[in-house]
């Protein structure tokens, strides 16, 4: 009997409808594309897909606005990310430890995300409170910037992984670089 092999991935590579509104940005169809091109190379290849939760949707909601890592970076952000993460690192703990029956593969991300990032995150020190009252919100708007940094739900995800003694590839879906998340289907 061949091994099965397993995938955990962000929450919204499997549903786009957990994320923040976007209007549209420089690669919103080149990540789509991508994401559907993963997915339809995983289902004939019959890997399993766990899907991690997503702490943005589970904290705000539907109707939540854009964050930056910055503003998630905060004790009760990473308590929630914990939580939510604690009953997916036992079923993850559960496949390595059949390892005649289970091949766990590792988890992709979302690049970008300041949640799911996994080589890059959006930052901005000067992004936060309302804009509307601010005398100049493009300029806050425009601080934002991609940093070589992990999203908060993976930095979370990581130290559960080495309290657990778990090592396993992350990597990120990330449209430029197509090739990191289509390694685990190689």
């Amino acid at each position: 009997m061949a091994k099965q092999k397993v995938l955990f991935v962000a929450h919204c590579i499997l549903n786009i409808s957990s994320k923040v509104v976007m209007w549209e940005y420089e690669d919103m169809a080149a990540e789509e594309d991508l994401r559907k091109k993963f997915l339809m190379k995983a289902i004939p290849q019959d890997v399993q897909l766990v899907q991690l939760p997503c702490p943005e949707f589970t904290m705000y909601g539907a109707r939540r606005w854009g964050h930056v890592s910055d503003q998630f970076d905060n004790v009760f952000f990473r308590n929630h990310c914990r939580k939510i993460l604690e009953p997916v690192l036992d079923q993850m703990e559960e496949y390595l430890s059949e390892p005649d029956r289970f091949e766990v593969l590792g988890i992709a991300g979302v690049d970008g995300s300041p949640s799911c990032g996994v080589d890059l995150t959006c930052e901005s020190k000067e992004y936060y409170g309302s804009l509307g009252g601010h005398e100049d919100p493009l300029s806050v708007y425009k601080s934002i910037q991609m940093t070589n940094k992990n999203g908060v739900l993976i930095s979370v995800l990581r130290e559960m992984l080495d309290e657990r003694g778990i090592d396993v590839p992350i990597k990120g879906l990330f449209a430029p670089e197509p090739e990191k998340v289509m390694s685990f289907l190689e």
